[in-house]
């Protein structure tokens, strides 16, 4: 395992949530897969990958896909980067099942986002994120996402769920700077932004990284605007910051992973289709993406 972490800072700074490479016909290309894993740990500087997030498409890929995916990807990057698995359903003992078999498939890490659709009650979620951190010896990283959940990690609850030993960090989609600022203040728990946009502002309370989408195409310049902030040179990281903003926004004005797919097609790195119920980018989204990235420097 690429020994990556430092104290307060498991992850590294900078993750990506890799999108999962398709061919023409549908299915998984697992030659690919490695070969995006390579290109954003050695040329964009990713210091860890999410494999089998939302953003990879997870809903809509199977229980051996994901494991064929993960072992590809640790067998291409695992030296030098880690690997964080997404296992989060809705059902916790899928989930459990999900991160028994990333732990044998190498993953270094497991991405647990909150149960949706059915929007447990708190003892429900509470139980639900300490049976899979039971399931396996691996840190866990929770996903707070509740635009997409329908339910939020209350902020009592994740004060309470750091007392585990192998829930060590959060990435955090709620838009509750304040919930944070206490969570960080009163636990060790270690905050990646999960809004690309958001990364800035959450490292001025706290956080030390982020979980992103655009970094598909700007993971070196988001780590150093990350570094810059970490030496106080907050000026740069607000450089950077705003010189960024096109896309770190852009690339959701549709679904974000129909864009990285698109933008990694424009530059000669097809990956291939997404898979319903998503659907490719219109012309008029690409043309978007391509002023997007432009104004973005990229």
């Amino acid at each position: 395992m690429a020994a990556l972490s430092e104290p307060g800072r498991p992850f590294g700074r900078v993750l990506t949530a890799m999108v999962t490479p398709f061919d023409v016909s549908g299915a998984l290309d697992l030659k690919r897969a490695a070969e995006l894993a390579t290109y954003l740990v050695d040329e964009q500087g990713n210091d860890a990958l999410v494999i089998s997030g939302t953003g990879g498409e997870s809903p809509t890929t199977t229980d051996a896909e994901k494991s064929d995916l993960l072992t590809a990807v640790v067998e291409a990057v695992g030296d030098r980067a880690q690997i964080v698995a997404g296992v989060g359903t809705f059902d916790t003992v899928h989930s459990v099942h999900l991160a028994q078999q990333a732990a044998k498939a190498g993953a270094h890490a497991l991405l647990v986002v909150t149960p949706y659709y059915s929007r447990p009650p708190q003892a429900g979620l509470l139980a639900h994120f300490r049976a899979v951190a039971d399931a396996t010896d691996l840190p866990n990283l929770l996903y707070d996402i509740p635009v997409r959940t329908g339910t939020a990690i209350p902020t009592d609850m994740l004060i309470e769920l750091a007392a585990h030993e192998r829930i060590v960090g959060v990435k955090d989609a709620k838009g509750d700077l304040a919930g944070t600022a206490r969570v960080l203040a009163e636990t060790d728990l270690a905050f990646y932004s999960g809004n690309d946009a958001d990364t800035l502002p959450l490292l001025s309370i706290g956080a030390v990284g982020v979980v992103g989408t655009a970094t598909h195409f700007c993971g070196r310049e988001v780590k150093a605007m990350i570094q810059a902030h970490e030496r106080g040179d907050v000026a740069e990281a607000l450089r950077l910051h705003r010189r960024l903003l096109p896309i770190l926004t852009g690339i959701f004005r549709t679904q974000g992973t129909i864009l990285v797919k698109a933008g990694l097609r424009l530059r000669g790195f097809d990956v291939g289709p997404v898979r319903l119920p998503l659907v490719d980018a219109t012309d008029h989204e690409l043309s978007h993406l391509k002023q997007d990235l432009a104004a973005a420097g990229l």
